[in-house]
């Protein structure tokens, strides 16, 4: 029989039960997310799970809401064919981007990640710029990234060693694969990096190859891939947040392709996702250097005698202007929820007086 240690529950997960524990509770985790419902995994199965109304009624904002990887307290029903949640484990990681759209505010995408496998295409998808906005949600996150480069058939080695470069200019320092789904060329190598117990997930627009890898991981074609467009890439059907459990007992968590990716709050996960240029910061002349326009300005003048690229350059300022400014709006927006909140529960009492 499987057990929780297998589904990745270990001594952290053990030292924060006792804050959540209560009498008739069990420990499961969140293994899908769709629109709302659940399913989580226990040592036995899958079982479908809705929250609790007291646990709803408490929650302030959507990412306290239990997401794919999230260990939840639960309580079974029905002879333990359903089940409620009651709480959600405190996350060790996580992988979070601003919600899509004009609204200023966070979704989360999963939890508990060991490895982030970021994955582009060699053809049509390499993009350097949107490489960085995964490395900086990674970073915020505190999940490791290990850059998976798809298609590699489909472009020569030259080319392919081109981009290898390019990739380990960003500071990637964790590893980067190099795979082809058609001639199986580094899988092998890809493989070795999944540990038994421990949870991966993978991050990348829709028909960089994703689904194709999880069907040759699994051995089988359990998920369905679309006809190839007509830029020359295949799109797949991921539809919703998904645990998958691999042969070799690790874990991995499929998401749907993101055309969207904005970034908030994250300017710890910037910093750390550039640390070559805030090295370079370190030799301004003023401390709270913009990197602007000001005189003696060390990240300026290395753009200027190249050792640092105008494309890294102008991605770090903008993923860091663009953090700050939705955190602004966020701060904000928080601090109107709050005083509104503060006016219901005072028209509440006035109602009852």
């Amino acid at each position: 029989m499987m057990k929780l240690k297998d589904l990745g529950f270990d001594q952290w997960f053990e030292t924060h039960f006792n804050a959540l524990r209560q009498d008739g509770h069990d420990i499961a985790r969140v293994s899908a997310v769709d629109r709302g419902s659940y399913l989580i995994k226990n040592e036995l199965r899958e079982i479908p799970a809705e929250l609790a109304g007291k646990f709803y009624f408490h929650v302030e904002s959507s990412v306290e809401l239990p997401c794919v990887g999230d260990w939840v307290t639960v309580q079974y029903h029905n002879d333990d064919t359903s089940a409620i949640i009651h709480g959600v484990f405190p996350r060790r990681t996580f992988l979070r981007r601003k919600r899509a759209g004009v609204e200023v505010d966070y979704q989360l995408i999963a939890a508990n990640i060991d490895i982030a496998f970021i994955v582009q295409s060699c053809h049509f998808d390499f993009n350097l710029p949107r490489l960085d906005r995964y490395l900086v949600m990674a970073a915020d996150g505190h999940v490791k990234p290990i850059v998976i480069l798809t298609k590699t058939d489909l472009i020569s080695h030259s080319e392919l060693e081109q981009k290898l470069a390019a990739i380990k200019q960003t500071g990637v320092i964790s590893g980067v694969f190099a795979l082809s789904n058609i001639t199986g060329s580094g899988f092998d190598e890809f493989q070795q990096v999944l540990i038994p117990g421990k949870t991966y997930c993978l991050l990348g627009s829709s028909g960089v190859g994703k689904t194709t890898l999880i069907n040759r991981l699994i051995g089988q074609n359990t998920f369905s891939i679309n006809a190839v467009s007509g830029t020359g890439e295949g799109t797949h059907t991921t539809a919703r947040r998904q645990l998958i459990f691999l042969n070799q007992g690790s874990m991995l968590i499929d998401t749907p392709g993101m055309r969207e990716l904005g970034l908030l709050g994250v300017s710890d996960g910037v910093n750390q996702g550039f640390e070559d240029i805030i090295e370079l910061s370190m030799a301004c002349r003023y401390a709270d250097c913009s990197h602007t326009q000001e005189s003696d300005c060390a990240v300026l003048t290395a753009v200027t005698n190249g050792e640092l690229s105008e494309e890294r350059y102008s991605s770090y300022m903008k993923l860091k202007q663009e953090s700050e400014y939705h955190e602004m709006s966020y701060v904000d927006k928080r601090k109107k929820d709050r005083a509104f909140g503060r006016f219901i529960k005072s028209a509440k009492k006035q109602m009852k007086d």
